[in-house]
């Protein structure tokens, strides 16, 4: 059983929550007319509880033996403050604010040992300050709100993990398709070398062709010039058509060569 690696932070919303029971119970206690002699002795203990609240709620990072030994003592100012005025059981409301700071404290079994405790705290004082039916009866609303706080707060937590998770997968996925995308674009490119090197070497085997067609020819043309000059026309149209058809190939062949341009 251990503390949270990292104490929950209290919300403003819980905070105010939390002071606005205060000021209900303050006023509470000041309307009642007979509670108004025993303030002197209840108000005391009523702010001690307030100022080490308020302390903890603040410095949530305290150790775990100081929050241990802080929830014990708190623990005790409701059982006085009930012992100074049994009726005034709007002061076992002061346990269901523990439970709120135990919920944000701790985490798994140790955070349920300590609500647990908080409950039959809770629904003890008010069996043994008053009729045991009767205080079971009034600690029933405290109770409830006691395992509602903590299912909400680790509701709320499992939220926030559930929704951290999910921005960090939306992170990644962003990141992998960047990847993918810089992947696509040097496959393209090594596709675009790929066959620029195929046809670099279709122009080399096909001018080697040419040449050696054109040079046979030319031999041809030189030795009719010397035997035949009658056929020589025609060795020479064979030939500007050979070269002809060479030069357009190789326009051809060179124009897909040409890297493509980029808008």
């Amino acid at each position: 059983m251990s503390q949270t690696d990292t104490p929950l932070k209290p919300s403003w919303i819980g905070i105010s929550a939390a002071y606005l029971a205060f000021i209900a119970l303050f006023a509470r206690a000041l309307l009642i007319e007979e509670m108004r002699p025993l303030l002197p002795r209840y108000l005391p203990w009523f702010f001690i509880f307030i100022i080490l609240f308020t302390i903890v709620i603040w410095q949530y990072h305290a150790s775990v033996w100081l929050m241990h030994g802080y929830l014990i003592l708190q623990c005790m100012i409701p059982m006085v403050l009930l012992s100074i005025r049994p009726e005034f059981d709007q002061a076992n409301l002061l346990y269901v604010l523990l439970v709120y700071q135990v919920s944000l404290y701790f985490s798994g079994r140790l955070r349920w040992i300590w609500v647990a405790g908080l409950i039959l705290l809770s629904a003890g004082s008010l069996m043994y300050f008053q009729e045991a039916i009767q205080g079971f009866a009034l600690s029933l609303s405290n109770i409830a709100a006691e395992f509602v706080i903590p299912a909400f707060i680790i509701i709320n937590q499992e939220i926030e993990a559930a929704r951290t998770k999910g921005q960090a997968l939306v992170s990644e996925l962003q990141d992998t398709h960047q990847q993918l995308e810089r992947y696509a674009s040097q496959v393209e490119e090594l596709a675009g070398v790929q066959e620029r090197i195929r046809l670099a070497r279709e122009l080399h085997d096909s001018v080697s062709q040419l040449i050696f067609s054109i040079n046979l020819t030319t031999r041809s043309a030189q030795l009719l010039l010397k035997k035949d000059p009658s056929r020589l026309p025609e060795q020479l149209k064979r030939l500007q058509e050979m070269t002809t058809g060479a030069l357009s190939q190789l326009r051809s062949l060179i124009t897909q060569l040409r890297p493509p341009q980029s808008s």
